[in-house]
């Protein structure tokens, strides 16, 4: 597989990129989610100190995948026969994907900022964690969190979609091996 895209792939940096994306995503919903609902401060402070760093990890390959794109790789056409409004809907998608990412990773830096939080998380005091419904970036972080969520069924369900439905080797396009088939 070619590090850079052709014509109908992706190439391997890009493929890369994507699923260590996602899976951090993953993780970062899931245990942003579980903390909110715990109650037990001991167990919200386990969970977030998997969640904090991995949310300002998320930035490296979001910020490589758009340096990528922009400096160094195009993407791959569209497929062929798709009406205008699903490619128009996966730019969407995708430009949307971006934006909510980085405000995630914005308001989760601003709430470890203003709480106090961050120190506390990582061994500078022994309070216990703040209440982060008090600190106004609370309230974007958690409909970006939801946004994500939308953003993913939609984005899962077309690629499935493209997969056993039209079966136009679509989500082959993104995974490591030879030409499609």
């Amino acid at each position: 597989m070619a590090l850079m895209s052709v014509g109908n792939r992706y190439g391997a940096v890009a493929v890369t990129i994507h699923w260590l994306s996602a899976l951090l995503i993953l993780v970062l919903i899931g245990s942003g989610f579980r903390a909110a609902s715990l109650i037990d401060s001991a167990a919200k402070e386990a969970v977030m100190l998997l969640h904090v760093p991995l949310g300002a990890a998320i930035l490296i390959p979001t910020l490589l995948r758009l340096l990528w794109w922009w400096l160094a790789d195009r993407k791959p056409d569209s497929v062929a026969g798709d009406p205008a409004w699903q490619r128009v809907s996966a730019k969407v998608v995708h430009v949307l994907f971006y934006v909510v990412i980085l405000g995630m990773a914005a308001s989760g830096i601003g709430m470890m900022v203003l709480s106090g939080a961050g120190g506390i998380l990582f061994g500078a005091s022994e309070a216990a964690l703040p209440d982060f419904h008090d600190y106004a970036p609370r309230v974007p972080h958690g409909l970006g969190a939801r946004l994500m969520v939308t953003l993913l069924i939609l984005h899962a369900g077309a690629a499935f979609y493209h997969h056993f439905i039209k079966k136009d080797g679509l989500l082959r396009r993104m995974w490591y091996g030879g030409a499609e088939g």
